[in-house]
């Protein structure tokens, strides 16, 4: 007779946080689905979950797809729910919150796919960045685990863009505004790239930043001049044209730094000024921190500069704004994780409720996995026996994402099978023993 898989008891914690977000019912289906997502090598549709939860032949299908079509949850509570566990146990306590938002596609095919339509797709080949399939919005809070030198990204909100609606930028700051409510008692530092440096994000609250790169048209001014005694007419907005990131290079004094960035330490040469952008966050106070590069020539061709950052935080050092900058790097790098590690976006779903479900919550299972490697899976020696198993890669020392992910897999399917009556083991199930054990690390 068939039974039901087993979870190991670790995921099964981390797992029961959510149980408040589903009803009895559904919060079964939920922890079958994220098992099966995380399990699954190959074909990680609908499906293909439930087939890597081992319960192909004991549930009927129609039961993972009302999941995310018909099923009583919601995304914005789930990620509100794991965003409180990522402070709980990866962030010290009353710590700054770091936020990277941007947006990725996730190609589809077909003219009946709700949402679906030609975005921006930065990863697609040629000259056209262009795609077609679900344009999402992502919100991950960026966090430093203590066995990697480099920042992760862990998505907690996303968005669906569609034609004629909200823009990305007002999308991001609704997940913004999100997370920022229901963690008031912190300051939060906003990363995103230039796509984002608009009017979205003008007049943030008391201790919100955002640090952005400016774009190479971008025109800052003086802060407006105080007023005389018996000056007439309204005060000024703005004072003085400076001029583009260019025109700031051309008179810049230059000041030789130390700053760490994607894992290393070096040195630049950076200016920093205090002004408005008046064009996109109108009376703000923001600082511009042209930052050059030491030892080469500049790749911005007669700019005078490699990256010019603007931010609202008037507080933190150059060192800091470019350290936080770079970590905005860490989601692009869950981005592709969650497309080629978890085959987040292969689901077939269409209509409406299953779309807006079906990539949130397979972020939301790269964010889980991450946590529970933190806080269980982690052991000194995957990554020695990854460089046993792979002795190309001389000089890893760290455990990556597949890392983490190999290591729950062969958790999940040790628990799975393990015996449940003394009787020996049958020759079909040492097989499947032997096969999902390989399949894990593919």
């Amino acid at each position: 007779m068939l039974r039901e898989p087993i979870l190991p008891s670790t995921l099964s914690r981390v797992l029961a946080t959510f149980r408040p977000c589903f009803t009895a019912p559904t919060f079964e289906v939920f922890t079958a689905l994220v098992a099966g997502l995380l399990t699954q090598p190959v074909s990680r549709t609908v499906c293909g979950m439930l087939t890597g939860a081992g319960l192909a032949r004991l549930w009927h299908h129609s039961r993972a797809h009302r999941f995310f079509a018909t099923a009583r949850w919601q995304p914005h509570q789930i990620g509100l729910t794991l965003a409180d566990l990522i402070m709980t146990h990866l962030l010290p306590p009353s710590a700054p919150i770091t936020i990277a938002i941007d947006d990725t596609l996730f190609r589809r095919r077909g003219r009946k796919i709700h949402a679906a339509g030609w975005f921006h797709d930065g990863s697609s080949a040629g000259r056209k960045k262009v795609g077609y399939g679900n344009s999402w919005v992502v919100a991950a809070i960026v966090v430093t685990l203590p066995f990697r030198t480099r920042p992760v990204a862990l998505p907690v909100l996303a968005a669906l863009a569609t034609k004629g609606g909200a823009s990305k930028p007002d999308l991001g700051r609704d997940l913004l505004d999100t997370i920022a409510e229901r963690f008031a008692e912190r300051d939060i530092h906003l990363v995103a790239d230039a796509a984002y440096g608009n009017g979205a994000f003008m007049g943030l609250g008391a201790g919100m930043t955002v640090t952005t790169r400016a774009r190479t048209n971008a025109v800052f001014s003086h802060l407006p001049p105080p007023r005389t005694p018996g000056q007439r007419g309204r005060p000024r907005l703005k004072g003085h044209r400076i001029g583009t990131p260019t025109d700031i290079a051309r008179s810049a004094r230059w000041t030789t730094v130390t700053v760490s960035r994607y894992g290393t330490t070096n040195t630049v040469q950076i200016t920093d000024v205090t002004c408005l952008w008046y064009g996109s966050w109108r009376t703000d106070t923001v600082r511009v921190i042209l930052v050059r590069e030491t030892g080469r020539p500049t790749t911005t061709t007669g700019h005078g500069y490699d990256i010019a950052l603007v931010t609202t935080d008037l507080d933190a050092t150059p060192q800091q704004i470019i350290a936080r900058y770079a970590a905005r790097w860490s989601v692009e790098v869950t981005f592709s994780d969650v497309k080629d590690l978890l085959g987040v976006g292969q689901a077939r779903n269409r209509v409406r409720k299953a779309v807006e479900r079906t990539v949130p919550f397979g972020l939301f299972c790269h964010s889980v996995l991450i946590l529970w490697y933190a806080l269980h899976g982690h052991d000194q020696h995957v990554t020695a026996h990854r460089r046993a198993t792979a002795p190309w890669y001389r000089t890893k020392t760290e455990p990556s994402t597949l890392d983490m992910l190999t290591t729950l897999r062969r958790q999940i399917i040790a628990t799975r099978f393990m015996p449940t009556t003394p009787r020996p083991a049958t020759t079909q199930e040492i097989m499947e023993v032997h096969q999902a054990w390989a399949y894990a690390a593919a």
